[in-house]
C-alpha cells in the first residue's frame, strides 16, 4: 500500500491558518519525533506555471494540477503542505498560491507578501519557477516575484539563509551554460535595486541566500524527458540538510515539535503585518514548547505508579534505598525532557529544566520529609529502647547515654544519605538537629527520673531507719535522749549518704550537684528526725501519764506494785512526776546542734521544785510575777527548734497533774484498806474488858451446853457465808467497796445455803452453784471505781470531765465514789 502523503491545507485563500489541520498532520505523519532531522522546501512562483505539477512529479505528493482542457484558472488557493514520499530525512513540500494571478488583481499583492515572507521563514530551501523565455527580461514576470522574495527578506531581523532554487521552465534550445550567468545577473540587478536599511546597505547577496540553477525541459512537449530531469533533481533532496547538500548551511532550525506552534506564531506575526524577529520567535517556540514538555513530565510523574508506590510506602514508615528509587525515576523524566527539548533553543531548554528540576523537586519533597520524620522517630525509639537494655545491665547512666547516642546518630546519619537524592542538595541538619534535642531531652528525663527514684529510696531508707528509733528514744525520755537521737542521725545519714553518692557517680553530674543533693538528703534526714519530734510532742500529755503510770504502779524490778502500807507514796508520787517532767523537758524543743540549754533545770525549778516552796499565797503571787515559764519561747532555744513553749508547758503540766492524782488517790485508798484488813484483832484494852465484862456470859455458857450448842451452829452458819462470799477478799479493796459486794451478796448467799439444806434433808443434793472469784470481783470493782493506768489513748476530754480546779483545793466525782475533802487534802499533800 502506497504511503499516503497527508497533503493539508495550512492556510486558506483568505489568510486563516489551519491548527486542526497542522496538529492532524503532525501528529499522522509523525512529524514531532523528528528533532532537527528534518526539512522544508516551499515552491512560488506565477499562477499557472506547473508549481503543482512539479511538486508532485518531485516528491510524489498528489497537490492538485490545473487542468490544461479547461483553461489555464488559478488552481492552488492559500498554502498547503504534503510529506515527500520517499525522501530521508523527513522533507515537507510546501506549495504556494501562484503569483500575478487575475482573481486577485493587479494591486491584491498582501497575500503574495504575506506567502512569500512565510516560506522564507518556514523553508529552508525555496523552489522559484521561471519561464525560459523570461530571462533576460525587464518587465519579466519573475522581476516582481525576486523583488517580493528580497523585500520580505529584509524584514526578518536575522534571516535564515535560504537555498533558492531557480527552476527554468520548458528549456529552449540555448543552452544552460548560457543561460544561468544571465539569470544570475539579473538577480543581482533586482537584490541592488531593493533598497536596503542601512545595516544591509552593503551586504552581498550570499550573506541571504545559496542561489541554484537549474533547468527543466516542457512537461507537454517532452514529457519523458521532464520526467527524467526531475528524477535527476529528486536526488539533490536526499540528505538535503547535511553538510554540502541544498540547506546544508541552514541557520535557526525549530525542532519538529515545535513546528506547529512555530508556524502559527509566524503566521499571526506576518498577518498583523508585524516585524518578524526570527531569534526572538525562535526563543519564543522554544519557551512555549518546553514549557509543554515540562507540564506533561508533571502530570506523567503525579500518576507514576512505581512514585505513587514509593510515596504510599513512605507514609507508612522508612523505606530502605529511599533515594536510589527516587532517584531512578526522576531520572527517567529528566531524560525524556532532555531527549524531546534537545533541539530548541539551550538558554531556554536549560531554564525550562531547571524549572522541572524545581517542580519536581518540590512535589517530592514531602515524602522526604516524612522520611526523615520516620528515621528521627525510629533513631529516638532504638534509643530508649537501648537505654533501658543498657540500664537494666548495670551499666552507668553516663556510658549507656553516650553509648546510644554515638549508634543511634549513626545509624540517623547513614539513613539519611541512603534517603538523599542525586538530583538535589537537601539539608537534612534540621531533622538532626531536632532529633539530639529529642535525645537530650528523653535522657534528661531519664537522668531525672533515676535520679528521683534514687533520692526516693535513700528518703524511705533514711524514713525507715530514723522513725522508730526516734519514737523509741523520745518516749524513752532519757537525759540522753538527744545525744542519742544526734548520733543515730549522723550515723544513718552518713549511710544514705555513702550509698546514695556511689549510685549516682555513674551519672557523671558536677560536683555542685552532688553536693547539693547530698546536703538536700541530708535536710531530708534532719527533717524527719524533725518531723518525729514534733508528733510526739503533740502527744506528750499521754507519754507523760504512761510515764507517770509506769513509774507509779511498777518498783524498781519493773514488777506491778501491791499497797501493803509500807510504800512511801509521796516519794513515789515525786519520782513519777519527776520522770513526766523530765520526758516533757525532752519533748519541749529540738536539740539536734548541741547547743546548751536549761529547759530541763528551768521545769523542775518551776514546777517539780517551786511547788515545793511556795508556801502561802503572797509567795505565790511573788513567784508568779517571777514565772520564767510566763514566756512564749526558751532561753538559748530558736523559735524554730521549739516544739512546746513554757506557756504551754505550764498548761500541760497542770493538766497532767489533775489526770494523775486520781491515781494516786486510789493508791492511798488501797493501802488505807490493806491496813484495816490486816488489823483483825482489836487493841489489848479491848480484850482485857471483853474478859472482865463477858465473864459471867461465859460461865453461864458452860453451865448450860445447850447455849454452847446454839453458838456453834452460828459459828458454823456464819464461817459458811464468810467463805461463801469470801468477805477477806472483799475488804482487801477498800472498805466502802466490801461492805457494797457484801450487802449486795448476803441475801442470796444465805437463800442458796437454806436451799441445800433442804435438798440434804430429802435425800439428794444440788450441784453447788459456782462462786464468783473474789479476785475478779475485786478487779471488776476497781475497774468500775479506777481507770487504768496505762490507757493513754482515752481523749482528754473524757479524763478530765469530771475535774474541776480551784486554787484551794481539787474536787473529783465518779460513777461509784465520792471522796471526801479529808482524803483530797490528804491527797494533795502526798502529790507534793
Amino acid at each position: 500500500m502506497a504511503e499516503d502523503c497527508c497533503a493539508t491545507q495550512l492556510i486558506d485563500a483568505n489568510g486563516d491558518f489551519n491548527v486542526d489541520g497542522l496538529k492532524k498532520f503532525t501528529r499522522t505523519t509523525r512529524l514531532s519525533q523528528c528533532g532537527l532531522s528534518y526539512a522544508v522546501v516551499a515552491i512560488m512562483g506565477p499562477q499557472s506555471s506547473g508549481k503543482s505539477t512539479l511538486m508532485n512529479h518531485l516528491f510524489y505528493t498528489n497537490f492538485r494540477e490545473m487542468d490544461a482542457f479547461r483553461g489555464r484558472s488559478q488552481t492552488t488557493k492559500g498554502i498547503w503542505i504534503a510529506k515527500c514520499i520517499g525522501i530521508e530525512p523527513f522533507t515537507i513540500a510546501m506549495d504556494l498560491e501562484g503569483t500575478d494571478g487575475r482573481e486577485r488583481g493587479e494591486d491584491d499583492t498582501t497575500f503574495e507578501k504575506q506567502s512569500a515572507l512565510f516560506a522564507l521563514a518556514i523553508a529552508d530551501i525555496v523552489l522559484i519557477n521561471m519561464w525560459c523565455h523570461d530571462i533576460g527580461r525587464e518587465q519579466a514576470a519573475n522581476r516582481p516575484l525576486l523583488k517580493t522574495v528580497f523585500q520580505v527578506m529584509l524584514r526578518l531581523f536575522s534571516p535564515r539563509k535560504t537555498t533558492l532554487l531557480f527552476v527554468i521552465r520548458d528549456k529552449t534550445k540555448t543552452p544552460f551554460e548560457y543561460l544561468e550567468p544571465v539569470l544570475r545577473e539579473d538577480i543581482q540587478k533586482i537584490w541592488d535595486s531593493v533598497r536596503k536599511p542601512p545595516a544591509h546597505k552593503n551586504t552581498p547577496l550570499s550573506e541571504f541566500f545559496n542561489v541554484e540553477v537549474t533547468a527543466l525541459s516542457s512537461y507537454e512537449e517532452k514529457e519523458g524527458q521532464f520526467k527524467e530531469q526531475v528524477s535527476q533533481l529528486r536526488q539533490r533532496f536526499f540528505n538535503s540538510i547535511s553538510p554540502g547538500g541544498l540547506a546544508g548551511d541552514r541557520r535557526g532550525v525549530v525542532p519538529a515539535s515545535g513546528f506547529s506552534f512555530s508556524a502559527q506564531q509566524i503566521w499571526k506575526v506576518i498577518k498583523e503585518n508585524k516585524d518578524l524577529n526570527l531569534p526572538a520567535h525562535k526563543v519564543m517556540v522554544a519557551t512555549v514548547r518546553c514549557e509543554e514538555i515540562v507540564i506533561e513530565k508533571l502530570r506523567r510523574l503525579t500518576t507514576d505508579e512505581a512514585w505513587m508506590a514509593l510515596e504510599e510506602a513512605v507514609r507508612s514508615g522508612p523505606v530502605s534505598g529511599f533515594g536510589r528509587k527516587l532517584s531512578s525515576i526522576l531520572d527517567t523524566y529528566f531524560s525524556e525532557y532532555d531527549m524531546e527539548a534537545i533541539y530548541f533553543d539551550d538558554g531556554v531548554r536549560n531554564a525550562k529544566r531547571q524549572q522541572l528540576e524545581s517542580k519536581v523537586l518540590d512535589f517530592v519533597y514531602p515524602a522526604y520529609t516524612k522520611l526523615l520524620a520516620h528515621l528521627r522517630f525510629k533513631a529516638l525509639e532504638d534509643f530508649k529502647s537501648r537505654l533501658e537494655e543498657m540500664l537494666n545491665e548495670g551499666v552507668g547512666f553516663a556510658a549507656s547515654v553516650s553509648a546510644c547516642y554515638g549508634s543511634c546518630m549513626l545509624e540517623f546519619d547513614q539513613r539519611c544519605a541512603d534517603a538523599v537524592i542525586k538530583q538535589a542538595n537537601w539539608d537534612a541538619s534540621k531533622v538532626r538537629e531536632k532529633l539530639r534535642r529529642d535525645i537530650d531531652g528523653h535522657a534528661s528525663s531519664v537522668r531525672g527520673a533515676k535520679l528521683s527514684e534514687l533520692v526516693a529510696n535513700c528518703e524511705k531508707q533514711l524514713g525507715q531507719t530514723l522513725t522508730e528509733p526516734v519514737e523509741a528514744l523520745l518516749e524513752a525520755g532519757g537525759k540522753d535522749t538527744w545525744a542519742s537521737i544526734r548520733k543515730l542521725l549522723k550515723h544513718e545519714t552518713e549511710t544514705a549518704v555513702s550509698e546514695f553518692s556511689t549510685a549516682i557517680s555513674g551519672f557523671e553530674l558536677d560536683q555542685a550537684t552532688i553536693d547539693k543533693m547530698v546536703q538536700n538528703l541530708r535536710d531530708y534526714a534532719r527533717n524527719v528526725v524533725e518531723k518525729k519530734a514534733r508528733e510526739e510532742a503533740g502527744k506528750v500529755l499521754i507519754h507523760m501519764k504512761d510515764r507517770f503510770s509506769t513509774v507509779f504502779s511498777h518498783d524498781n524490778e519493773s514488777m506491778p506494785r501491791v499497797w501493803t502500807g509500807k510504800e512511801d507514796i509521796k516519794t513515789i508520787t515525786k519520782d513519777a512526776h519527776a520522770a513526766s517532767l523530765r520526758l516533757l523537758s525532752v519533748m519541749a524543743a529540738i536539740r539536734l546542734d548541741e547547743k546548751p540549754d536549761n529547759i530541763e533545770n528551768t521545769l523542775f525549778s518551776s514546777l517539780l521544785d517551786g511547788t515545793m516552796a511556795v508556801s502561802s499565797s503572797q509567795d505565790r503571787s511573788i513567784v508568779t510575777s517571777a514565772d520564767p515559764l510566763a514566756s512564749s519561747t526558751w532561753e538559748k532555744v530558736s523559735p524554730k527548734d521549739t516544739l512546746i513553749t513554757p506557756v504551754q508547758c505550764k498548761s500541760v503540766w497542770r493538766q497532767f497533774k489533775a489526770e494523775t492524782e486520781y491515781t494516786v488517790a486510789q493508791a492511798i485508798s488501797a493501802q488505807e484498806a490493806y491496813k484495816r484488813g490486816n488489823n483483825r484483832l482489836p487493841p489489848l484494852w479491848a480484850i482485857v474488858a471483853m474478859v472482865v465484862l463477858g465473864f459471867n456470859e461465859f460461865m453461864m455458857l458452860l453451865r448450860n451446853p445447850l447455849y454452847l450448842m446454839v453458838l456453834f451452829v452460828l459459828y458454823l452458819l456464819s464461817k459458811a457465808l464468810w467463805v461463801q462470799m469470801g468477805v477477806a477478799e472483799q475488804f482487801q479493796h477498800g472498805t466502802l467497796a466490801g461492805f457494797i459486794t457484801i450487802s449486795s451478796r448476803f441475801l442470796p448467799t444465805v437463800m442458796n445455803l437454806l436451799k441445800r439444806l433442804v435438798e440434804e434433808a430429802q435425800g439428794h443434793t444440788t450441784p453447788e452453784a459456782p462462786r464468783p472469784s473474789p479476785s475478779l470481783s475485786a478487779h471488776s470493782l476497781r475497774n468500775q471505781g479506777q481507770p487504768n493506768p496505762m490507757s493513754a489513748s482515752v481523749p482528754e476530754s473524757s479524763v478530765s470531765s469530771n475535774i474541776s480546779s480551784s486554787d484551794g483545793d481539787t474536787e473529783y466525782s465518779s460513777p461509784n465514789i465520792t471522796h471526801r475533802r479529808s482524803v483530797r487534802n490528804q491527797e494533795a499533800e502526798l502529790s507534793l
